[in-house]
């Protein structure tokens, strides 16, 4: 497994002041560019193993942290995807040049797309690692109670246990935000080359969503794997050993 990376981030500044902390390797076209989770930052090991595969490679690489992730500023609990998007394609606009293959996990496949579609003539590929677009509506809104549901209409946030480390505090912009940038309920315009990974044995993010999501895609060119054994974080070393594989296949292609 790829050991973590120690040095301090760099920082991009926005025109609202807000800071998206980022690390960046120089290199060839495509480069990569990865898109993190809900609640997860740019130090993970899927981060780190596509920085490993660009760095041998010689090809560009950016990792990024979303407002109130990680080393960004910001607090977590005023994020929407809205804004985390805009933050994406802040990133990919300021820090990027040429062609990119985006790398989304989970949420970050949600951001993937909508990156996408924003700069499709940017992209040369999409990966997405248990890719959850629409989740705020289709997944997280369906998992909450009726009393829960209230209690964010009523008080605009709740606080619900996370198997993955701190809790979750969902808020109503969250979830309001979330439907005004759904993106399964039509097609997908992209036509860009589309890989898809997803564990099995994943308990956050039917692994039947990355077949619905090949359904929707225009491109003609999208594979779906469905990984035994892997769970939502697909963060063994055999998941990270198919993650580099897949993503360098991507940049031949």
């Amino acid at each position: 497994m790829p050991e973590k990376n120690v040095a301090e981030p760099k920082i991009l500044t926005r025109e609202t002041g807000s800071s998206i902390a980022y690390h960046m390797l120089a290199g060839k076209s495509p480069g990569i560019v990865f898109m993190t989770g809900f609640m997860s930052d740019m130090t993970g090991s899927k981060a780190l193993a596509l920085e490993e595969l660009c760095r041998d490679r010689g090809h560009a690489f950016l990792r990024f942290d979303y407002r109130g992730h990680g080393a960004s500023s910001g607090n977590f609990a005023n994020g929407t995807i809205g804004l985390w998007a805009e933050d994406a394609l802040a990133a990919v606009d300021s820090l990027t040049e040429g062609p990119q293959v985006i790398v989304g996990s989970s949420m970050g496949g949600w951001i993937m797309l909508l990156t996408a579609l924003a700069r499709p003539h940017r992209i040369a590929g999409l990966l997405g690692v248990a890719a959850a677009p629409d989740f705020t509506e289709d997944l997280l809104a369906q998992s909450l109670t009726e009393e829960q549901l209230q209690t964010i209409g009523s008080n605009g946030s709740i606080t619900i246990p996370s198997e993955y480390g701190d809790p979750y505090t969902i808020t109503k912009a969250l979830l309001d935000d979330g439907t005004n940038h759904v993106v399964m309920r039509t097609e997908i315009a992209l036509d860009c080359p589309v890989r898809l990974l997803h564990g099995l044995e994943d308990s956050s993010v039917p692994w039947q969503r990355s077949l619905t999501l090949q359904e929707r895609l225009r491109s003609d060119d999208v594979d779906v794997t469905l990984i035994k054994g892997g769970d939502h974080r697909l963060s063994r070393d055999q998941d990270l050993k198919k993650l580099q594989k897949t993503a360098a296949s991507l940049l031949s292609t």
